[in-house]
């Protein structure tokens, strides 16, 4: 199947179901820290620049949930300085395939055309978020 290099939250129950379902596929994944990554700008905008702004950002996100910060509301140079600057805001996981082609999130069916899912069907249409079976349990500041 497909190599995917996969930049994850270490620790997030999300990200660890991305993977499974990703491995139970055939696909093979090189997993780096999307926190510890040293982002330079245009490394970073090459994943989400196809998308609208609102779209680069983790909605679980502690600063994002409270109502700090309004993805909406945000300009791209300052919506890139501020994900540079804290990248537990950045939408996850990022993915990227040998020939380069980029994916942000896990929409099933994206993921799908990306690189093929074993059974998409009867996987949710969204594996994004926290996993965490109650709120109080996980997804704190660090944890998001």
């Amino acid at each position: 199947m497909t190599h995917i290099v996969f930049y994850e939250k270490p620790g997030c129950g999300g990200n660890a179901r991305q993977r499974a379902m990703l491995e139970a596929a055939g696909h093979t994944l090189e997993r780096r820290s999307l926190l510890d990554t040293p982002w330079a700008p245009t490394d970073l905008l090459a994943f989400l620049q196809p998308l609208p702004v609102a779209q680069w950002f983790n909605r679980a996100a502690p600063r994002v949930k409270s109502g700090e910060v309004v993805p909406e509301e945000l300009q791209p140079e300052a919506a890139l300085a501020l994900l540079l600057a804290e990248p537990l805001l950045i939408r996850r996981p990022l993915m990227q395939r040998p020939d380069g082609a980029r994916l942000v999130g896990f929409d099933t069916a994206e993921v799908d055309a990306f690189v093929g899912l074993a059974a998409p069907e009867t996987a949710p249409a969204s594996m994004e978020g926290c996993a965490a079976a109650s709120p109080k349990a996980a997804c704190r500041t660090s944890h998001a």
